[in-house]
Parts: C-alpha cells; sequence; structure tokens
C-alpha cells in the first residue's frame, strides 16, 4: 500500500494536469463565444451539452463512475457557460466605448 503523502503527491501531479486542461479550455469556450456572438447563437446549447455528458459517460472505461464524470462535465460546462458570458459581456462593454 502506498503511503499517504505519495498519494497526495499524485493528486496533486494529476490537479496541475487537469488546471492547465481547464484553462486550454476556457481559452476555447472565448473562441465558442466569439463564434456565437457573430452568428447570433445563444450561450446554451443543451441538447449539445446532453451529448457532451453522454459521450464522457462512453468514454470511461472503468464502471461505475460515469455519474461522477455526468457531475464532472456539468461543472465544466457551467464554468464554460460563465466563460462565455463574462466574454460576450466585455465584448458588448467595448462596442458601447467604441
Amino acid at each position: 500500500m502506498k503511503e499517504l503523502t505519495e498519494l497526495r503527491s499524485e493528486l496533486d501531479a494529476l490537479d496541475r494536469e487537469l488546471v492547465a486542461l481547464l484553462e486550454k479550455r476556457l481559452e476555447v469556450a472565448d473562441g465558442v463565444a466569439a463564434y456565437k456572438l457573430a452568428k447570433g447563437l445563444p450561450v446554451l446549447d443543451a441538447s449539445r451539452e446532453e451529448q457532451v455528458i453522454a459521450s464522457r459517460q462512453a468514454m470511461m472505461t472503468r464502471p461505475g463512475f460515469e455519474e461522477h464524470v455526468a457531475n464532472v462535465f456539468r461543472a465544466v460546462m457551467a464554468m464554460s457557460r460563465a466563460e462565455q458570458e463574462r466574454f460576450l459581456q466585455a465584448e458588448r462593454e467595448r462596442d458601447a466605448h467604441a
């Protein structure tokens, strides 16, 4: 059995990777927001979000974690929507001052 400090170090390393990936995802969310702004699309696309959750659950190789993955991706997509809203608000304010 591994020591607790070793296990926590592994978790810390994984968290560093997750944070880097989340930052990249938020950068892409800004691109999505710019596209939606240009096309007049709403931030929320509920059917797309359900597709994402189902496909991410299908990626699981270990049974029993599907609901955990769904919860994580609901939170990730909520974070992405919030970032898109922030981006759109910044664009609106910039346009108002131009």
